[in-house]
């Protein structure tokens, strides 16, 4: 299940599975971004660069690269079950809807760039995956979720009353593994892509020149490089995050859109 890839064909698709441009729909969440400028928790470059750096060290972006890492490996080592099962518990811990939505958004969207780019290897994972659900049902929603195989009459009872999907950092896992890219090179490429997203919202929001918000983006390599080495060495039972401020920040964005839902549609009857 792997492209054959070596040296600088390795960067290049890491270059545009990093990339910031990929359409997955990074660009339309800021991750609490916008309601804490709103609230005036971030309102400078250094109160932005303070809470990505606190993101990094202790927030839900190491979570999130963590899974990677364990979905890269269970792709490798053609454990499909494990990796169902990390792709249930990223849907799990997701502390809000709105966390959620764009986690299952972007991996399902991911997934379906993979088998558009790649369709001969795509194929070579349904095969793979075909075969396991001969024997082991438990297949069936993550194979699903994935858009690799056809909706057998089988597969298609089970969806009548089973939903599952792709969370984006197991997308993201899964195509590094069958693209051959370093563990080590995704994760560091799948932080600065997070980071670039998060710098560039604060640019539109704060507002910020661009030239700070390349600034910004100089400053936070050392934390980046850091926080990489410390996700790949994490244990199974180490992974976790504290990001309160996130959340929080998260659930009033819910909040905040549904009242602007609500007074759209007011304007609206009113002509």
């Amino acid at each position: 299940m792997h492209y054959q890839n070596q040296g600088e064909n390795q960067l290049l698709c890491l270059l545009q599975l990093a990339s910031p441009a990929l359409p997955v729909g990074a660009y339309s969440y800021s991750e609490g971004i916008e309601v804490l400028v709103t609230t005036g928790k971030i309102s400078d470059y250094d109160s932005l660069k303070n809470w990505l750096i606190d993101c990094l060290k202790f927030g839900s972006i190491r979570l999130e690269a963590g899974l990677i890492v364990r979905a890269y490996l269970e792709t490798n080592s053609g454990n499909l079950q494990l990796l169902n099962n990390w792709n249930n518990w990223a849907t799990a811990v997701k502390e809000t809807e709105e966390l959620r939505l764009q986690s299952l958004q972007m991996g399902r969207t991911l997934i379906r760039l993979f088998t558009n780019i790649q369709p001969d290897l795509s194929t070579e994972l349904m095969s793979f995956v075909q075969k396991k659900l001969e024997t082991e049902t438990d297949f069936c929603n993550f194979a699903i979720a994935y858009g690799l195989i056809s909706a057998s009459s089988f597969v298609q009872k089970k969806l009548e009353t089973e939903t599952d999907f792709c969370n984006f950092a197991i997308a993201y896992g899964l195509i590094s593994a069958s693209w051959q890219i370093e563990i080590e090179t995704a994760i560091l490429g799948y932080l600065h892509s997070w980071a670039t997203n998060l710098v560039n919202a604060g640019v539109k929001l704060i507002p910020l020149g661009q030239t700070v918000g390349q600034k910004l983006l100089w400053e936070l390599q050392n934390q980046i490089v850091l926080s990489a080495k410390e996700i790949l060495k994490l244990k199974d039972d180490e992974l976790n995050s504290c990001s309160w401020g996130l959340s929080l920040a998260s659930m009033a964005h819910e909040v905040h859109l549904a009242q602007t839902k609500k007074l759209r549609e007011e304007f609206f009857s009113l002509r």
